[in-house]
């Protein structure tokens, strides 16, 4: 059985669709969580709530996903494969959906080495596309992935994530259609700044008809600054940033470059707006969710449908 989240109203009425993003604190403070979700509120359709990204501990998914729905937003409960086997997951995943959440993001999840228990043993357990069998299965069938039938099915619009800049290109959008066979609904890229390549990656999508049996959102960031350009170019694996982006943002002179990204933000969801192929924006602000709806206003996605 689907569910019936908001996500997937907007997306099945034919809307352009606008989702943010929530990183939960480094501790146990909720209101840390309502004060990030107020800017949102009104200003997306679903926000993302991130699972210890990039390998750090912080307050679990699930959680500050229920803190959302306390505070009127939608959440998209993120679940990554390093962290739990099967049997943790399956639980989560029945837990989530008790409590209302309708949405989920099925992810591999970051190496322990980028964060702050490199140590830790990592599960893996089973992969991102095993991961979205697994719930489209529980949800679908009603059956765990032992082959037992469970009591009652989880009720999830089953999202997933694409990344179209990592090597090897060419077999990016064979991933993606991978993802989309095991039962992916929706699915978010990886924050876009190659627009060239974008353009690429969809037509590709498009040509093999994936955009039919799936919603493609497209990821969108604000360069914050020409060190963060820099980072985001040198140092995050499958991110490709063109020389031409780093400079525009480098020439906004000083104390400017933070709008000069916002701007360049707005101008790729002005363009993904008639792009084919894409259903909507996923925009990843990165602990600069005051500023999401001053991006949404300008970039002309507001009013947010009511569905």
């Amino acid at each position: 059985m689907k569910s019936e989240s908001n996500l997937e109203k907007v997306l099945s009425a034919g809307h352009f669709a606008f989702t943010g993003e929530l990183g939960p604190p480094r501790g146990a403070n909720a209101e840390e969580v309502r004060k990030k979700a107020a800017f949102l509120k009104g200003n997306v359709d679903a926000v993302n709530i991130t699972d210890n990204q990039t390998a750090v501990v912080r307050m679990s998914s699930w959680a500050a996903s229920l803190i959302l729905i306390q505070e009127g937003l939608e959440p998209n409960f993120q679940m990554v494969c390093r962290d739990r086997n099967r049997l943790a997951m399956q639980s989560d995943i029945l837990g989530a959906s008790t409590h209302g959440i309708k949405n989920m993001l099925c992810l591999s999840g970051d190496h322990q080495s980028f964060g702050d228990h490199p140590m830790a043993k990592s599960v893996f357990d089973i992969d991102s596309i095993q991961l979205i069998g697994m719930v489209k299965q529980m949800r679908d069938e009603g059956i765990f992935l032992s082959g037992n039938k469970l009591d009652e099915a989880p009720k999830m619009f089953i999202g997933a994530a694409a990344n179209p800049f990592a090597e090897p290109y060419e077999w990016r959008v064979l991933r993606l259609a991978k993802k989309i066979a095991a039962g992916a609904d929706f699915i978010q890229t990886q924050c876009i700044y190659n627009m060239d390549r974008f353009r690429e990656f969809m037509k590709r999508a498009v040509d093999m008809g994936l955009t039919e049996k799936c919603y493609i959102l497209a990821g969108v960031t604000p360069l914050k600054s020409v060190g963060m350009a820099k980072y985001m170019a040198g140092s995050v694996p499958g991110m490709d940033v063109p020389d031409e982006l780093i400079e525009r943002v480098k020439g906004a002179g000083k104390g400017k470059a933070a709008e000069e990204g916002i701007k360049i933000a707005v101008e790729q969801i002005q363009e993904f707006k008639e792009m084919e192929g894409v259903a909507g924006v996923h925009l990843m602000a990165i602990e600069w969710e005051h500023r999401v709806p001053e991006i949404a206003k300008m970039a002309g996605v507001l009013p947010r449908p009511v569905v």
